[in-house]
């Protein structure tokens, strides 16, 4: 009787040392991962988070054209630990451009934001094409337009009012569409090997400058269009 009672009261403190070392423990918040957007505004994109992360020590900004493979590191915050925080991407990639955030702790432990996809932004009206009337107006001087035939904005490849370059080919995820991108001069510049989306958005800072650039549409091998698109200096809203 008194080895069993012996061991009843030991079992009790266990139980009270226990239940103390529970209710004295700290309650443990995890961080919360950034509300992360990106924005497309005239030919760059604008990203843009808010943080719960009070011991953060290293936030990377990293980019992708496929959203699953191949993401790497373009820049890294200049404030990490600040709640709200921003990065412009001021020279994205042809086609459609993914974004992440690595968030490395001071604890040495690190995680992802989601991936979020580079939208227009919507507060830019980037509907509308660029036609004539509207080139001669945003024209520098001294640019001319292409004086081989009346020119017109293609209804494959062309620039809209936000000064970006669209690509609208409904069938492209049917047949194997590639592009190749020219200055005015001739000078080749770049070329999507296989358009796969029926639309895609081309930041006009990509090309590096504004003015008159030529493209060549292939569809299968074979030449399917060859014509010219400006882009302005300045977009109108």
């Amino acid at each position: 009787m008194k080895q069993i009672a012996r061991l009843l009261f030991i079992a009790l403190l266990f139980n009270i040392f226990t239940l103390g070392v529970h209710a004295q423990a700290p309650s443990y918040t995890p961080p919360v991962l950034p509300d992360f957007s990106a924005l497309i505004k005239s030919g760059k994109i604008q990203l843009e988070w808010l943080s719960g992360f009070t011991n953060v020590k290293q936030i990377g900004i990293q980019r992708s054209l496929d959203s699953v493979l191949n993401f790497n590191t373009i820049a890294y915050a200049a404030s990490p630990a600040q709640t709200r925080n921003a990065f412009l991407d001021n020279k994205p990639l042809p086609g459609s451009n993914y974004y992440r955030l690595f968030i490395l702790l001071n604890n040495g432990r690190y995680m992802y934001s989601h991936t979020v996809l580079a939208v227009p932004d919507s507060t830019i009206s980037a509907t509308q094409k660029l036609q004539m009337e509207d080139v001669k107006e945003l024209e520098k001087p001294g640019e001319k337009a292409p004086e081989k035939v009346v020119w017109h904005p293609s209804n494959t490849i062309y620039t809209t009012v936000d000064g970006n370059v669209n690509i609208n080919l409904p069938d492209a995820e049917k047949k194997k569409y590639a592009v190749k991108f020219f200055d005015s001069d001739g000078t080749f510049l770049f070329q999507i090997d296989q358009v796969k989306e029926p639309f895609l958005i081309l930041e006009k800072a990509i090309f590096l400058h504004s003015g008159w650039f030529n493209f060549e549409l292939y569809e299968d091998g074979k030449l399917k269009e060859k014509w010219s698109f400006f882009i302005p200096l300045n977009y109108r809203s």
